[in-house]
């Protein structure tokens, strides 16, 4: 994608990773989209050419609504069928649905916070900086390689 010469060097205001994730949108300009679909992230930002490469919420958003999302509806499955014992096609119109609910719709919103807090906190993977001696202060030491950026 092409992006004006003049975005590219420009000073970007720090966006509050909450709001601009929830709503999908671009975590340095907060206008373009995040998501390419439902959950496919796109390669880059439309409006200011962000490529979106550092983002990797891996499965953060799925333990989230593991924890905050399955286990209410489970609950609640389990609630209605000890309290009344319901024929199997109940489940299918109340359990059913409110699970989908709960499990689904949270997704996107989580995944998109993730990917904007990993570019506002400029989370990346772990680095050594200098020697580290695994070992010991007599043992071997490992040097980190030197990084370009």
């Amino acid at each position: 994608m092409d992006v004006p010469e003049a975005d590219t060097d420009r000073e970007w205001p720090k966006l509050d990773p909450i709001p601009t994730g929830i709503r999908g949108r671009c975590p340095r300009c907060g206008q373009g989209h995040l998501f390419d679909g439902f959950l496919k992230l796109r390669d880059d930002c439309e409006v200011c050419g962000l490529s979106y490469a550092f983002a990797d919420p891996a499965d953060g958003p799925a333990f989230f609504v593991i924890c905050f999302g399955c286990v209410p509806a489970v609950i609640f499955t389990l609630g209605i069928q000890i309290a009344f014992d319901p024929p199997w096609w109940v489940h299918l119109l109340t359990s059913l649905p409110f699970l989908l609910v709960t499990c689904l719709l949270p997704l996107r919103p989580l995944k998109g916070w993730l990917v904007c807090s990993q570019y506002f906190f400029k989370a990346r993977e772990a680095r050594i900086v200098g020697t580290w001696y695994p070992y010991g202060p007599d043992g071997p030491g490992v040097t980190s390689p030197k990084r370009l950026w």
